[in-house]
């Protein structure tokens, strides 16, 4: 029963660990550049620096609450802890036309891809947006996030600056 309990705990919380075996690579999968390219995820990488993949959608008003939020500071932790934020549009075909005008209007300065047939989404086991990945230095995922509420980016940015210290995350 306490195990139950602590489940329910964690998928309520929205946030999920890794303990330290748990830890798993970014999956291979083909997405879309903003362009109309394609580009294997298998490639992502920051040279040994924290990177976060962002799963978001045009018609998700918290995924672009949190993006926006992001953007503002994103200056400041790059400066701070050299992250890279990679952003994965969930839009289908039918929207990802919709995607580089809202990026290109908001100024995003993150890497942007689209992932149309959610090959890459099915791959990370992300449900719903906006869902949230910190991969440490290693290329190693070590922490998630599922939803959104202002100021989960001060828990993201905290962690973000850990892995930068070359710190563990732990529970």
């Amino acid at each position: 029963m306490k195990n139950l309990t602590l489940l329910f705990a964690i998928i309520l919380s929205g946030t999920v660990m890794f303990a330290q075996n748990d830890k798993r690579s970014i999956p291979s999968a083909n997405v879309k550049t903003l362009n109309g390219g394609s580009f294997n995820t298998s490639e992502l990488n920051n040279d040994g620096k924290p990177m976060i993949i962002n799963f978001w959608a045009t018609w998700c008003s918290p995924c672009k609450r949190e993006l926006n939020n992001i953007a503002e500071v994103y200056d400041e932790w790059v400066e701070e802890t050299g992250v890279k934020i990679v952003a994965i549009s969930i839009d289908d075909a039918r929207n990802m036309g919709k995607v580089a005008p809202y990026v290109n209007g908001k100024g995003w300065e993150y890497e942007v891809y689209i992932d149309p047939n959610g090959d890459f989404k099915r791959a990370m086991n992300v449900n719903n947006v906006p869902h949230t990945f910190l991969v440490n230095g290693n290329g190693e995922i070590v922490w998630q996030h599922n939803s959104y509420s202002e100021g989960d980016e001060d828990e993201l940015y905290e962690l973000t600056k850990k892995l930068a210290k070359g710190e563990e995350i732990s529970h």
